[in-house]
C-alpha cells in the first residue's frame, strides 16, 4: 500500500465461466458517474455485493472480480460455493479461496447479475492495512468489457459512457485516440523505451491496478541500469513482490515524452506464475496514468487519452527506505473544547460554574502505524530503524494526525528532508533522525 505500495494482481484461477451478465447501465441513461478515492495511485470505488456495500480497487490488470478481508463483513451471503486453489504475482505457494456464482453487483446506477466472484480466504492477505481505507475486492475485466469507461483522475470521477457510435464519435473530438489489443480479458498498448541509447518497444499492460509509473520486466534488450536499489515492490495473492527501482532515459506512449522515469523491475521469483501473452515486457500502471483523462474502449479496441494538468509533474519515490502499514488501532485520549454560554443570575453577578467548564475529554479509536519493511542500505536502515517498530512521533506530531498516504506523501519529498521518527520497540521509546536522498 504501494512508501506508496504497487498494486499488480497477475491472478490465473482454474477456468473461466463464460456467459456471465456484466456491468450494464441501467434505465437506458447514456452515461453514470461513480466517485472515487485516490489513494496512492489507485482508485477505489464502492460496490454493493448482493446489496452490502464494499469497497473496491478497480484494476485493469485481473480478469475476474476477487473479494478478501470479509471477515468484516459477514452479512454478505453468497450463493454456489466451492472451494479452489489461487496462484498469482509473489514469491510463495498458491492460496486457498472460494468460488461463488449467481452474485448481483451495483453501483450507481450499473447493474451486474450472476456475477462470479473469487474469495480469498487467508486473512493475512489485507490490503486494508497497507491503503489505510477499508478494501474488500479488486473488480477488473467485467466492470470494462461492455462499456466505455472514463477516469478523470482530476475530478476523482469514474464516468461509464453508453457504448455506441455517438459516443465515440463525442469522444473522438475531445481525446487522442491510441490503439489497444485486448488479450486473456486485459488491455495492452505498445510504447517505446530508450535505455543505454538504444530505442527498444514495448508492449505494456494497462494497469489502473499498478501504482507505479512503469514494470520492466528484464530480457535480452532490456537490463537492470547499473545505478539501481533493491526495493519490496508490493504484495501479490502469493506473497511480497520484490525488485529494483531505477531510471531509464525515457518512455514515450503515442506521441507523449516521459524522461528519466522512475521504472521497477520485479524479481524473477516474483513473476514466475505470470502467464505472459506474447511479446509483453511490462506495465505502465497509475503514476503514469494519473497524468491523463482516459476512457477504455474494450470492444472498439482504443484508448483516448489527453493529458491533464499533472503530466509535468516530477516522478518521486520513497527515499526513507521503510514501508509502513497499519497494525490495529488505539484509544487515544482527546480534549474537546465546548462553546459555553455565561448566564447571569443577577445585574452583576455571573454563574460560577461555567468559568471551568469549557472542555471534555473523550476516547477515539485511532490508527497504530507500523514499520513492516525496511529497504537495504537506505537511510532508514543506516539510522538504525527496524522492521516491526512502532511509530510514536513523526517530526513530533503524533502519526495518527496524518492519514497513511500523507505518510506516504512526507517520505516522497525532496531531497535533504530531515525526518525524526520516535518508535516503540521492545517496550522502550528511541528516537531516530534522516535524511531524505535520492538514490537515482
Amino acid at each position: 500500500m504501494k512508501k506508496y505500495i504497487v498494486l499488480f494482481f497477475g491472478v490465473f484461477l482454474p477456468f473461466s465461466l463464460l456467459g456471465q451478465n456484466d456491468f450494464l447501465i441501467e434505465n437506458n441513461r447514456k452515461k453514470v458517474i461513480i466517485p472515487f478515492k485516490l489513494i496512492n495511485n489507485l482508485v477505489f470505488i464502492p460496490i454493493k455485493v448482493n446489496g452490502i456495500e464494499l469497497n473496491f480497487l478497480l484494476d485493469s490488470g485481473v480478469e475476474e472480480t476477487i473479494l478478501f478481508s470479509m471477515e468484516e463483513k459477514q452479512e454478505v451471503s453468497f450463493n454456489n460455493v466451492e472451494k479452489i486453489r489461487l496462484r498469482g504475482l509473489g514469491s510463495e505457494q498458491e492460496i486457498e479461496g472460494l468460488k461463488s456464482t449467481n452474485n448481483v453487483l451495483e453501483t450507481h446506477g450499473i447493474k451486474s447479475s450472476n456475477h462470479l466472484v473469487y474469495i480469498i480466504l487467508d486473512q493475512s492477505f489485507n490490503l486494508s492495512s497497507h491503503i489505510g481505507i477499508p478494501v474488500n475486492g479488486i473488480i477488473g475485466h467485467k466492470f470494462f468489457k461492455n462499456n466505455l469507461v472514463e477516469l478523470n483522475y482530476q475530478k476523482k470521477k469514474v464516468i461509464i459512457h453508453f457504448n455506441n457510435a455517438e459516443t465515440r464519435k463525442k469522444l473522438d473530438k475531445k481525446f487522442r485516440s491510441v490503439p489497444i489489443t485486448i488479450e486473456r480479458s486485459k488491455p495492452y498498448i505498445y510504447a517505446k523505451a530508450v535505455t543505454d541509447g538504444v530505442e527498444i518497444p514495448a508492449k505494456l499492460l494497462i494497469d489502473i491496478g499498478n501504482s507505479d509509473a512503469f514494470w520492466i520486466f528484464e530480457n535480452n534488450k532490456i537490463k537492470l541500469p547499473k545505478k539501481n536499489f533493491p526495493d519490496f515492490l508490493g504484495k501479490g495473492f502469493s506473497g511480497d513482490i520484490e525488485g529494483h527501482r531505477a531510471k531509464i532515459e525515457k518512455f514515450s506512449i503515442a506521441d507523449f515524452e516521459f524522461k528519466n522515469p522512475i521504472v521497477s523491475f520485479p524479481d524473477s521469483t516474483s513473476i514466475r506464475n505470470v502467464k505472459m501473452v506474447p511479446d509483453r515486457i511490462g506495465s505502465v500502471g497509475g503514476e503514469i496514468l494519473k497524468r491523463f483523462t482516459l476512457v477504455l474502449d474494450y470492444a472498439d479496441r482504443k484508448l483516448y487519452i489527453k493529458k491533464n494538468s499533472k503530466f509535468s509533474e516530477p516522478f518521486t519515490y520513497n527515499k526513507s527506505g521503510i514501508t509502513i502499514q497499519h497494525n490495529g488501532l488505539q484509544w487515544v485520549q482527546e480534549t474537546v473544547h465546548l462553546e459555553t454560554v455565561q448566564v447571569e443570575t443577577s445585574v452583576n453577578d455571573v454563574d460560577s460554574n461555567s468559568k471551568n467548564d469549557n472542555f471534555r475529554y473523550k476516547f477515539l479509536l485511532k490508527p497504530v502505524y507500523e514499520i513492516v519493511n525496511i529497504r537495504k542500505s537506505s537511510a532508514a536502515e543506516k539510522c538504525g530503524l527496524q522492521k516491526g517498530d512502532i511509530i510514536v512521533s513523526i517530526n513530533k506530531v503524533l502519526p495518527y494526525r496524518y492519514s497513511l498516504e500523507q505518510i506516504n506523501n512526507l517520505l516522497k519529498s525532496g531531497d535533504d528532508i530531515w525526518i525524526n521518527l520516535e518508535v516503540e520497540r521492545n517496550s522502550l521509546i528511541l528516537k531516530f533522525r534522516f535524511k531524505l536522498e535520492d538514490e537515482l
